[in-house]
C-alpha cells in the first residue's frame, strides 16, 4: 500500500473522523471501526444487535476490507439480507502487532475506496 508514514497519518485521520462522528470524540480502536464496518455492510441501518449478530458483522467487515488482498471474495446475501463470503486464500500466520497492521491498512484502503 504506502509507507509507514503515510500509513499512520491516514488511519489517524480514519480514526478522529470515526470517532468524531460515532464516538463523542473517544477514540475508536480496530474493533469499533470493524463493527462500524459491518453495520455499513450489512446495510439495514443501526439497530440493537445480539451478541452473536455482532460477531457476524465483525466478520462481515473482516471479509470485506481483506477482499481487495484477494483472501475472500462476496458470494451471496442470505435470506435475512446478510452478506456471505468465500474464503479464496488462507491468512498467512502473523504475529499479533503484523494482524493490527494489516487490519489497519486494509481499513484505511477500505476508507479510500
Amino acid at each position: 500500500m504506502v509507507n509507514d508514514e503515510q500509513l499512520k497519518l491516514r488511519w489517524h485521520e480514519v480514526v478522529k473522523n470515526l470517532s468524531d462522528k460515532f464516538a463523542d470524540g473517544d477514540t475508536l480502536d480496530v474493533d469499533a471501526i470493524l463493527y462500524l464496518i459491518g453495520v455499513q455492510e450489512l446495510g439495514q441501518g443501526y439497530r440493537v444487535f445480539k451478541k452473536d449478530e455482532k460477531l457476524n458483522l465483525m466478520h462481515i467487515a473482516i471479509c470485506r476490507v481483506l477482499e481487495p488482498y484477494g483472501y475472500y471474495e462476496f458470494d451471496y446475501f442470505d435470506e435475512d439480507g446478510w452478506p456471505h463470503f468465500n474464503v479464496l486464500e488462507s491468512l498467512p500466520n502473523l504475529k499479533a502487532g503484523e494482524q493490527t497492521l494489516l487490519m489497519k491498512e486494509a481499513i484505511v484502503r477500505y476508507f479510500d475506496e
